[in-house]
């Protein structure tokens, strides 16, 4: 049985880049039922045991959105800090460690600044409701994707490192139609440690 994921912030961190309401819809409304609804779609069946990620990468239909939406919203809602918590020495903090994801950012999109143009582009030209994605590929090198609806890139043989929600839930309480807006105010909200630490961990599983 899958649970509710405990936030690592108060439901009011995130304001005003992210309100309390549209956090309490987003995190305790959506996501709940998605995950109520994969425990039922699961339950007496081969997926029943299995860890969310092997879910997402072997099934399809409702069980496949369900898990998908789940993971995908897991890996989003922890990748955020409280805003009296952030600041410009996190972020570089991160890029002076030796290998780090802001490094190879830098390698691979020319700058910070290259990658978030890029990645904002991305997420502001996604048709419809999806997700925006930083992944490690085998070799490595980070790409950018856009994922349709409950898609992730794992489903492609990519490690994903970061995203962003482009569903409308996600920000239309807070920005109606100014998709843009929400992409940009979101990079004063990214745990770039967190970041790291998945970074980390997908180079030391090769």
């Amino acid at each position: 049985m899958f649970t509710l994921i405990k936030l690592p912030y108060a439901l009011d961190a995130l304001q005003p880049v992210i309100s309390e309401q549209t956090l309490s819809f987003h995190y305790g409304k959506h996501l709940q039922a998605y995950v109520d609804n994969l425990n039922k779609l699961i339950a007496g069946t081969d997926f029943e045991n299995m860890p969310l990620e092997e879910i997402v990468s072997k099934s399809s239909g409702a069980i496949f959105n369900n898990a998908g939406q789940v993971l995908n919203h897991n890996m989003y809602f922890t990748q955020f800090m409280g805003m009296q918590e952030n600041s410009p020495s996190k972020l570089e903090g991160v890029a002076r460690s030796a290998g780090g994801v802001c490094q190879a950012i830098t390698r691979d999109f020319g700058s910070l600044e290259n990658f978030k143009q890029e990645f904002e582009q991305k997420g502001t030209t996604l048709f419809g409701s999806g997700w925006v994605w930083l992944s490690a590929d085998k070799e490595g090198k980070l790409v950018i994707t856009q994922e349709q609806n409950a898609n992730n890139p794992i489903t492609k043989g990519l490690k994903p490192l970061l995203t962003i929600d482009v569903w409308e839930h996600a920000y239309y309480l807070d920005y109606q139609n100014r998709r843009a807006a929400h992409l940009q105010a979101l990079w004063s909200i990214i745990n770039w440690e967190e970041i790291e630490r998945r970074y980390v961990a997908v180079n030391d599983k090769g």
